[in-house]
């Protein structure tokens, strides 16, 4: 039976930037059990869960552990794998009862994981989920003291063709979401491009799209914060979007201004996030719009010193134990 105090790391077994933190956790003698829900369960793997008037009881049950999960310490939602059907049933079940059992897990499996009683989560599930929705994000990042860019997203044609043309200083496109894509049947990456009137064709109203003012930056920063410690990354790339190539761009730490450092707090209190990875572009006078936040964002690809700080902070999040 694991131990009581023991973090629940909720990842695929290929991640290898939540191996960083694993043995951090074991240096610090936390009691760690690692799952991949949406293959584990397939794959040996139980999770089981009673409610009863006054009480709540569960174990989950690996190949090394058994785990009591009305008493775990901490859950880091890291990457874990979608949930799908039994891969050994997929051959002989139809499209129907395919979908009808991954639903069945994510909303069972996914449901008792995200309800474990006192645990401390980074991030719970369910505010990583609302916390993506490109709209909310520039809403609250307004409310919190941010600078936003100009923004519009529409499915009609015409506004988006107004919008480009009142902005002479230049328009991006981004998508509200990274669906994946394919082009001749190979992985594509949708990145965010300039857009110039002429190219917005009625297609706009096929779905909403999100069109913004281009800010004339002088280089990007990434803003890294888990719980009340922010770590700052300046971009310098060629691209306009540095995701593209990360190969030619350079990294170095940066000083993140107090008024920026207020606005993360309040932005990941109003979300009920513990971590956010925040993306800026900062012109030549010090401006620091904001452009996004993804509540579950990569960071070891970070400087030696600011990747091994940021894994130090998830293990005092997760050491914590229960909230209070």
């Amino acid at each position: 039976m694991a131990d009581s105090r023991s973090a629940l790391v909720l990842t695929n077994p290929y991640d290898v930037t939540a191996d960083m933190v694993l043995r951090l956790l074991s240096e610090r003698q936390v009691p760690v059990v690692r799952l991949d829900p949406g293959a584990d369960l397939h794959a040996g793997a139980s999770l089981t869960a009673t409610y009863r008037t006054g009480e709540q009881r569960g174990t989950l049950r690996t190949a090394s552990r058994i785990l009591d999960t009305t008493r775990v310490r901490s859950v880091w939602v890291r990457r874990p794998s979608p949930y799908g059907p039994p891969p050994r049933l997929c051959d002989r079940l139809g499209d129907q009862d395919r979908r009808f059992a991954a639903e069945q897990a994510l909303w069972g499996a996914g449901g008792i994981l995200a309800s474990l009683p006192g645990a401390r989560y980074v991030n719970h599930p369910w505010n990583n989920r609302a916390a993506e929705f490109k709209p909310a994000q520039l809403a609250i990042a307004q409310r919190c003291g941010f600078l936003v860019p100009s923004t519009v997203i529409t499915n009609e044609p015409e506004e988006a063709r107004k919008f480009v043309a009142s902005h002479h200083g230049g328009v991006v496109y981004k998508p509200l979401w990274n669906t994946e894509y394919r082009v001749d049947d190979q992985p594509h990456s949708i990145w965010v491009r300039d857009v110039h009137g002429d190219e917005i064709t009625d297609a706009v109203s096929a779905c909403p799209h999100l069109f913004q003012t281009r800010v004339d930056k002088a280089f990007d920063v990434r803003v890294t914060a888990v719980g009340d410690r922010t770590f700052g990354v300046r971009i310098d790339s060629p691209d306009l979007d540095w995701r593209r190539r990360q190969d030619l761009m350079t990294c170095t730490p940066v000083e993140i201004p107090a008024a920026v450092t207020r606005a993360v707090t309040a932005y990941l209190t109003e979300l009920r996030l513990v971590y956010g990875a925040f993306d800026f572009a900062v012109t030549a006078s010090g401006d620091w719009y904001f452009l996004e936040c993804n509540p579950n964002g990569q960071w070891a690809w970070q400087p030696g010193g600011t990747t091994a700080a940021i894994a130090h902070a998830i293990d005092d999040q997760l050491e914590k134990g229960p909230r209070t």
